[in-house]
């Protein structure tokens, strides 16, 4: 029953990415509501290019660059615009039709657009967070209290996410990934079918997670999943000519968020200040939601672990369990998916 209904719902989403139908679930939103900051790098007032970003409601350091308008006061005579997207499906769709030059998307998302039949040409350039239990699978009966106990329910989850990709993982290693019907849902859309009983649980992330929680219950996280050996990361993508063609932009873009992530572990009450601004939600609950995620500076990305050479790895790793359900047609050369890294703007960054 799951295989049959991912199949189709996957080859509709695959058909939109390869014919550049991005519109949907995107919305432009460049205002920056917070008080600006000073650029932590000096400003360089060379670049005069446009850049297309991508953000989706996350707590972490984009939204902080993003609220303080961070990238105009250090490229004071650049253009920058954000688009909202609804999940890493959506990003990878903007990327095929190249309507995008940076956006985040999950680490399963990316591994996914690197993987046949897509075969995208993307680098990650930034590490965002590693997911903890800011991305879990909710149950509403009380009675649910592993995973096995979803056997032939109805369980929502945005296709193409770190959190469909932890479905997977959970529902695998229970033995019932054949036995529950799996629905494509964007993270609003799986709060009102939730609301109408029209679903039994959902595998999605905050602020939506903490919604559902109201009247459900955790029965795994996306923590429990990556101790069992299928880790998430939300990521900063971008095309590969991008990267090759604005070097000096990446690193200054870099140094950014690498600021954005010092607020979130040195000044936390100030960085949920920004980022409950962006998402329309309480300071107090951004504070509750940064503690379910791990932000990792640029000198420890750039390191020999994440961009520096694990992130490569873990998503072959996930490329191959991809394949394993059926979610991909193909996985590719080793070098692909350890040549997506992009780590020098972030090294860069770190020595300093």
């Amino acid at each position: 029953m799951r295989t049959t209904f991912a199949a189709v719902a996957l080859a509709g989403a695959l058909t939109m990415a390869l014919t550049g139908c991005v519109e949907s679930g995107r919305t432009d939103s460049s205002r920056s509501t917070g008080p600006a900051v000073a650029c932590p790098v000096p400003v360089d007032e060379t670049f005069t290019g446009s850049v297309r970003l991508g953000y989706q409601d996350i707590p972490n350091g984009d939204l902080i660059v993003k609220d303080t308008g961070l990238l105009n006061t250090c490229l004071p005579n650049g253009k920058f615009t954000w688009s909202k997207f609804a999940s890493g499906a959506d990003v990878i769709q903007a990327f095929g039709a190249n309507s995008l030059d940076v956006g985040l998307l999950g680490s399963a998302a990316l591994s996914r657009a690197l993987s046949a039949p897509l075969r995208q040409n993307l680098r990650a350039i930034w590490i965002h967070d590693v997911i903890g239990t800011a991305e879990s699978l909710v149950a509403k009966d009380p009675a649910i209290t592993s995973v096995a106990a979803l056997k032939g329910k109805r369980i929502a989850v945005p296709f193409a996410s770190t959190s469909h990709y932890s479905l997977l993982a959970a529902l695998s290693a229970a033995g019932i990934d054949k036995d529950v019907q799996l629905v494509n849902l964007a993270p609003d859309a799986i709060l009102g079918a939730w609301k109408g009983n029209q679903i039994d649980a959902a595998f999605v992330w905050e602020p939506t997670l903490a919604q559902l929680l109201s009247d459900g219950h955790i029965v795994v996280s996306a923590a429990e999943t990556a101790k069992a050996g299928k880790p998430t990361y939300d990521l900063a993508g971008a095309r590969a000519d991008f990267v090759a063609a604005n070097p000096a932009f990446l690193q200054v873009w870099t140094a950014a968020q690498n600021w954005a992530v010092g607020q979130i572990n040195g000044d936390p009450a100030e960085a949920a200040t920004h980022i409950a601004a962006q998402l329309g939600i309480p300071v107090d609950a951004v504070r509750r939601q940064l503690g379910e995620y791990t932000y990792l500076d640029a000198g420890t990305q750039s390191g020999t672990t994440y961009l520096g050479r694990q992130l490569g790895a873990d998503l072959r790793g996930a490329a191959e369990f991809l394949l394993s359900q059926g979610e991909v047609q193909g996985v590719a050369a080793p070098e692909v998916y350890s040549g997506a890294s992009y780590s020098e703007a972030a090294a860069k960054v770190g020595a300093k």
